[in-house]
Parts: C-alpha cells; structure tokens; sequence
C-alpha cells in the first residue's frame, strides 16, 4: 500500500481554466505526500486501500489564497471605513502600529490573528508585519505554529511617518532588515517564509529604496508594496519623484522589480499603460483588493485588462482596509466591484463571472507560491472541505453552483469541515 496517501471523497469542484470549473460529483481526490494525484469519479485499483475521508455530500476545493493582508491591523478591522486611505492611515493605522514596539501587546494581538486565519478559508497568505524586528519575528512564530504557508515582512518606512512609527533613516532600516533576515534564517521555519516590504514609495525614502532593491538581489528575495491604490496617494509620489513619470517607475529605477524572487504589488487601481508595460515586463503579480478599495473610496482596478494582458492576479483582503478574512467575500465583492466598473467607468471591459473570481483566488494567488491551487497532478494539495448543507433551498443544485452560492452565503449557514495545506491536515 502507498505511503502517506489518502483521498478525499466528496463533490469536488476546481478550476479548468480562467472561467471554466472542473466538477467531478461524488468522486475521489487522492493525495500521495504533499502533492494532488489526481480526481477520479471511482478510486483506481492502485489506490485501493489507501484511507478514505468519507466527505460525501460536501464541497471539496482548492485552498483559497489571500495575497496582501496586515496582520497588525486585524485589531482595529471594521473600524474608520468612513475614511479615505491617507487619513485611515494617520487616524488608525499607524497608532495601531505603534503598539507593537510592545512584545506583550503583540503576542496578545497576534495570538488572535494567526488563530482566526486559521479557521478562515485562506490556505497560504502573503503579510506584512510592523517595522519592529522583534514583533515580525513573533508574528512568524505565530504562523509557523498554524500550519498555514505564508510570506512575511518586516515593513520598511524611513520618512512621512509619525516620529513615533518612523526609522532613523535608511541605513538603520536596512541593517534591521538585515538583521532581521538572518534571525529568521537560523530559525529554519518550515512553513514560513520573510519577504521584503517597502511599505510604499511615500515612506520610502530613495536611499532606502535603493537599499531594499539591492538587498532582494542579493539574497534572491521576493518583495510586496503597495501601487497606484488612491489618486492623492499617487499625486503624493509623483511630488516626491518628480523624475518618475508613473508610480510603478519609482520601484523599478531602484531595482525592487528585478532578481529572482517574485513581486506582489497591492491595488493596481489606476495603472497607466507605462505602469503595466513595467508589470508585465517584470512579471509582476497584482494583488487586487475589491473590499479595501470600496471601503476606503480608493477605486476599482482595471483586472478584466489586466487579465487579457496576460498578467498575474491574485486576490487579497487587505485587512483591515477589508473587514474581513473570508477569501469567499472578497470573491463576491470581486465581480461586484468589476460590474460596477464595466456600468460606470469602462464599458469596453465585461464584468468578472464568479468562475473568474475562483481562478484567481486560487490558481492566480497560488502561483506566487509555486504549483498551488489547482486539483491538477503534481500541485500542492492544499484542499478545503466544504459543509452547506446549512444553506437551505428547495433547488437541487449541481456541485458548481453551489460554490457560486457558497462565495456570497458561507456566513449564513456553510461550515468548513476539513483544511488541508500541503497535503497535512491543520483543521
């Protein structure tokens, strides 16, 4: 018999292609070490034997990954989305950050994030930390203890930032972050892993900048920031760099775009032509963050374009821009969000169907972290198991639509019954 295999048997559900689902009822994941062998509608011969979760009647999909989230922030979500981004920042962002010069208050803090994101749907997450070593490095002790794959970082910020949350300057920043990364080095995570993050070009100064660029190429590290998010944000930068002539420019001059690890870039709500020529020249990923744009009136990113350009697009919360963890909400606002884009901005660009949405919240997400988010052979088996028996409806719906209807009803009566990451079970 096969050694750390087992299936999963239930109506299992994943995407094709970008808007097409693959169904299969009542049928068999198999799953040998870390990695999908395959669907099957009956479990072959060579894999009888194997242990079985008998998971009939439930929805079995792919984990969900949420590509740009703050974990400090989790604390204060719900509160100020009456404000626009630059004062959410000053009003609560940044005296939320401050309090993580504290370990104590940390710890507290961090205790509740990593618990509450591993009973969300999210599976693998790329998030930023504070500028303080020491509450980044709990903050990963908090993840590795999850189960969960994640990316962190230690944030950078070195001017336009309150005395209280701002570096001395950027060689005090680098030799933290360096300090940081060789701590974390010695630690050997097994699940968690430090990624660079200028917190955006405003707090960055270019000395700085030019620092984190050379850093990233030096040890082959990926790298987040925020880009092109909210208008004043954006007029910000281009009286800070006046010999850029588009937001995107400022991280590429200074060599953030460049080496081997892969880069997140959160919003992309008004990329230029020039910014996305830079993107998609350096194989950029955007993180698109529907909720967070509504809420803090920043805007609607273009995705069905970036899409036909062939770009990467994954899904993010943002929390706390985004009040929530639930990767199936911010799926929903996703193509609501592109509907009310396609009515009132762009007619020439058609909304996202829910299919779209899935694919990237999982297969387009999960590419930053390799062969993740598909049930095809060889990808990881990050797998959700999917209890809605709890959404009542006289319909007899097929596996497909179900999900459709589980991304905007979840909270009202789904339940998820197993979490999978890697192929170890961690719900």
């Amino acid at each position: 018999m096969l050694q750390n295999a087992f299936a999963i048997h239930g109506d299992i559900v994943w995407s094709k292609s970008l808007d097409q689902l693959e169904c299969v009822p009542d049928g068999y994941l198999v799953v040998v070490g870390d990695q999908v062998q395959g669907v099957y509608p009956q479990l072959p011969d060579e894999y009888q034997g194997i242990h079985v979760e008998g998971q009939a009647g439930h929805l079995v999909i792919p984990g969900l990954n949420d590509i740009h989230l703050h974990a400090p922030q989790y604390a204060f979500r719900g509160l100020g989305m009456d404000l626009e981004l630059l004062d959410w920042l000053n009003t609560h962002t940044f005296p939320e950050e401050r309090k993580y010069a504290d370990l104590d208050y940390a710890g507290r803090a961090y205790d509740i994030f990593a618990d509450d994101l591993l009973h969300s749907p999210t599976t693998r997450a790329v998030v930023f930390g504070t500028m303080h070593v020491e509450a980044t490095e709990l903050l990963m002790d908090r993840l590795e203890a999850t189960g969960l794959v994640t990316y962190v970082g230690k944030v950078n910020m070195d001017r336009n930032s309150p005395d209280y949350l701002c570096e001395k300057d950027a060689a005090s920043s680098l030799a933290d972050t360096r300090r940081w990364l060789d701590n974390v080095e010695r630690k050997h995570y097994q699940h968690t892993r430090p990624i660079l993050t200028p917190r955006f070009t405003p707090t960055c100064s270019d000395e700085l900048m030019a620092g984190l660029g050379q850093l990233k190429q030096e040890r082959g590290l990926p790298l987040q920031s925020h880009l092109s998010e909210n208008l004043s944000e954006i007029d910000w930068v281009h009286g800070l760099c006046p010999w850029s002539s588009c937001y995107g420019q400022t991280y590429e001059r200074f060599g953030q775009l460049d080496g081997d690890g892969k880069v997140v870039m959160a919003h992309c709500n008004y990329s230029t032509d020039e910014e996305i020529d830079i993107l998609k020249r350096h194989d950029v990923y955007v993180a698109t963050c529907p909720q967070s744009n509504m809420q803090l009136s920043s805007g609607i990113a273009p995705i069905r374009r970036y899409l036909d350009e062939g770009m990467h697009v994954g899904l993010g919360t943002d929390v706390a821009g985004g009040a929530t963890l639930s990767m199936f909400r911010a799926m929903a606002d996703l193509v609501g969000c592109s509907k009310l884009r396609w009515r009132l901005v762009d007619q020439s660009l058609t909304p996202l169907s829910p299919a779209e949405a899935f694919y990237i919240a999982t297969v387009g997400g999960g590419s930053f972290f390799g062969k993740v988010g598909s049930f095809r052979k060889g990808y990881q088996a990050d797998i959700l198991v999917l209890d809605d028996s709890g959404v009542r409806t006289p319909l007899d719906l097929d596996p497909t639509l179900r999900l459709e209807r589980y991304a905007y009803l979840d909270e009202e009566g789904g339940r998820m019954a197993q979490k999978y990451v890697a192929g170890r079970r961690v719900l």
